[in-house]
């Protein structure tokens, strides 16, 4: 199994991962990126915020990939 870190950015805010996960294979690693961006988005509405939020996942020798979330006001005016 491969150790794989998962780092939060939310906001201007940066969380490193200095623990990480063994997980079976990097498909695995995406599944839980998607599942901690789901909840780390849960929270930030419940609380009423809304900041940008994006979770990097990392090897022990490189970056792999980021899934993010962005809010945006979209006007409805034409």
């Amino acid at each position: 199994m491969e150790r794989f870190f998962f780092d939060i950015q939310s906001g201007r805010e940066f969380f490193a991962d200095e623990e990480g996960l063994r997980l079976p294979n990097q498909k695995a690693a995406q599944v839980e990126a998607l599942q901690t961006l789901a909840g780390i988005t849960k929270e930030s509405i419940s609380g009423g915020e809304r900041p940008d939020l994006a979770v990097e996942v990392r090897s022990t020798s490189e970056r792999l990939f980021c899934v993010s979330i962005v809010y945006r006001n979209v006007s409805t005016e034409h």
